[in-house]
């Protein structure tokens, strides 16, 4: 955990600059599968690693403030609001296996990704009005679990860095 109130918003500054690079690096990507919707979530990494070391609400505020602002700079309104139900519903999933202890980073930002996909799914159900487009479940949930996962497995070897190097 971060010490001092003036630390944290400085860590938390840090995690949004960053998150905000690493959205940039991934629209440079050409990242494309030929299935519509599915990205790394480079970002993500930030939210997770700061709910480990300063919190849940200063990860939420980035979580919040990088969906907005990455969309006003590298999207347009449908992204944000899609985005925003993704990560809505992210965060939540997150912080409830979070809580529990009984996960590591990895199986915390996986469960993030699969569930960031389901909240734009449910977003697109009720923007394009039809539940025909549920069929793509199972290619959003594999697509959010390897790459949940993999970020996971970053946060994993970043965090005891962090700790010892920073944050005693």
């Amino acid at each position: 955990m971060v010490k001092g109130r003036v630390q944290t918003i400085a860590y938390s500054g840090l995690c949004l600059a960053l998150a905000l690079i690493l959205s940039y690096v991934e629209s440079l990507i050409p990242f494309n599968f030929g299935i519509p919707g599915v990205k790394l979530g480079l970002a993500n990494l930030c939210v997770v690693i700061l709910l480990y070391i300063s919190g849940w609400k200063e990860a939420l505020t980035v979580d919040i403030l990088r969906v907005i602002l990455s969309g006003f700079i590298f999207g347009n309104m449908s992204m944000i609001i899609y985005s925003l139900a993704g990560a809505a519903l992210s965060f939540a999933v997150m912080l409830a296996v979070y809580k529990t202890g009984r996960f590591s980073p990895m199986g915390v930002s996986l469960s993030g990704g699969v569930s960031h996909n389901i909240g734009q799914l449910i977003v697109a159900v009720f923007v394009l009005g039809t539940s025909r487009i549920l069929y793509y479940i199972p290619v959003l949930i594999l697509s959010g679990a390897v790459t949940g996962a993999i970020l996971g497995f970053v946060a994993g070897i970043i965090l005891p860095l962090l700790h010892r190097d920073f944050l005693c």
